[in-house]
């Protein structure tokens, strides 16, 4: 629910593990590349739970290498091609996602996208889903990245929206710091990449959605969809 007094004028999300599953093209990317370097496959739900972490986390989860070795960069660049290669082949929305966002069209709420991901995958990975944000603002966009709030000002100031009107969802402690650091409301996309060792409660979120189905409920207690 909105703080007090708040008018509800833009919902802003992060990408991977919030707005999009997309563990699934991520999957088989580091199992791929760990078999090409001589490595069995790995539990899929540690290769899930990096996903937020971006791909220097995943060239380290796979191959257990710091990024200071001398083959670190070629690894990576080597995840970027067998993941630009397959995206969005098996990403999707978060199971209530695509009813929220018809519900925010009705209600005339903006919404937008503030992600880490870089440009070249986050572009075509919203066409393949045929997703239409507001306002799309990546790494590329900005000097500083989340947990620096400089991406999620850029999105409010496209929307026309201030931001202790707009609501920022994440699935990382650095989503929940950029948005209390902008002065929105925060959730925590409990449901999304956390790492073992680590919990949504722990991030001082104004409000935790354990699971994406909850997200209408908590932002439109009111709404039919609290109740779907």
């Amino acid at each position: 629910m909105m703080h007090p007094g708040a008018r509800l004028r833009a919902v802003i999300f992060d990408l991977d593990g919030t707005l999009v599953d997309t563990a699934d093209d991520f999957i088989p990317v580091v199992q791929q590349l760990r078999e090409e370097c001589g490595h069995p496959p790995m539990d899929a739900q540690r290769i899930r739970s990096s996903v937020s972490n971006g791909s220097r986390a995943l060239v380290k989860l796979a191959l257990n290498i710091p990024q200071e070795d001398s083959s670190f960069e070629a690894h990576r660049q080597r995840l970027l091609d067998l993941y630009a290669a397959i995206l969005g082949s098996h990403a999707k929305l978060y199971p209530g996602v695509d009813t929220l966002l018809e519900q925010l069209a009705s209600r005339d709420i903006a919404w937008g996208i503030a992600t880490n991901k870089p440009r070249e995958y986050t572009t075509p990975l919203l066409e393949k889903l045929a997703l239409n944000p507001g306002s799309v603002v990546c790494p590329d966009d900005v000097t500083h990245a989340k947990p620096h709030p400089e991406s999620l000002h850029k999105v409010c100031k496209e929307l026309v929206c201030e931001t202790k009107d707009a609501v920022y969802l994440g699935d990382h402690l650095r989503d929940i710091e950029a948005g209390k650091r902008a002065g929105m409301y925060t959730i925590a996309a409990a449901y999304g990449y956390i790492e073992d060792g680590d919990s949504a409660s722990r991030w001082n979120a104004d409000v935790i959605a354990a699971q994406s189905e909850e997200l209408g409920g908590l932002l439109f207690p009111e709404s039919e969809l609290a109740h779907a």
